[in-house]
């Protein structure tokens, strides 16, 4: 898939549960800011009024019946169609910066990797959603899952983020995804991997370089 066109920038962050990709896409947002470049922060699924009632079924509503793989797949992709024609596509044409938590890595991740659904599958309906549009640089936040599943877990505790369907997977799931965005990344140059175990301002100054190196066209 060639690079969109388009004069904005597009982040993407990617990693499994509990890795920090909210606290520091908030950093993001805010050293951008400085920069004097106009920041647009969303997310997947989600984004816009229609997406986040599909993310709502997808991860915080815990059905009395079974969701199919496919049916998640689909309705991942269903939310992502909106989001990029309302959000992500006409912030880019204003020239801004789109900062998007999670973006189609995490459906070849978790949908292909952790339910293993056809890639084959994945790739046409990215092809098809997508057509042009590829994120200009994607920041992997990369911690051992254990490391990751205990950090969600006390989030949950202490009431900050409800417990979503995917959490409740066993700890095999999240080791066939985590294995997912590690080969994603070793294959394609956009992905920038860092240690998510790191202190939290060793992580921020590695998101730094990156950004500094996207500022000035290194990264591309």
């Amino acid at each position: 898939m060639k690079k969109h066109s388009y004069p904005g920038r597009f982040i993407t962050f990617e990693g499994g549960e509990g890795v920090g990709k909210s606290t520091n896409i908030a950093f993001v947002a805010d050293w951008l800011k400085e920069q004097g470049i106009t920041v647009v922060v969303t997310r997947e699924p989600g984004g816009t009024e229609i997406a986040e009632k599909i993310r709502n079924d997808l991860l915080k509503a815990h059905h009395s019946e079974d969701m199919t793989a496919m049916t998640e797949l689909l309705l991942v992709f269903a939310a992502r169609a909106q989001h990029i024609e309302k959000v992500i596509v006409p912030a880019l044409q204003r020239g801004e910066w789109v900062i998007c938590d999670r973006f189609s890595d995490s459906t070849m991740a978790y949908q292909g990797y952790g339910r293993e659904l056809p890639r084959a599958d994945i790739e046409l309906l990215t092809g098809l959603v997508q057509k042009d549009l590829q994120p200009d640089c994607t920041l992997l936040l990369d911690a051992p899952v254990a490391t990751g599943m205990a950090r969600a877990s006390r989030r949950a505790e202490q009431g900050i983020e409800q417990t979503d369907r995917f959490e409740l997977e066993k700890l095999s799931f999240f080791e066939k995804v985590r294995q997912g965005f590690l080969e994603l990344a070793a294959h394609s140059p956009r992905f920038h991997k860092l240690d998510a175990t790191q202190p939290l301002d060793k992580v921020q100054r590695d998101i730094e370089s990156v950004l500094k190196a996207v500022l000035s066209g290194d990264v591309t």
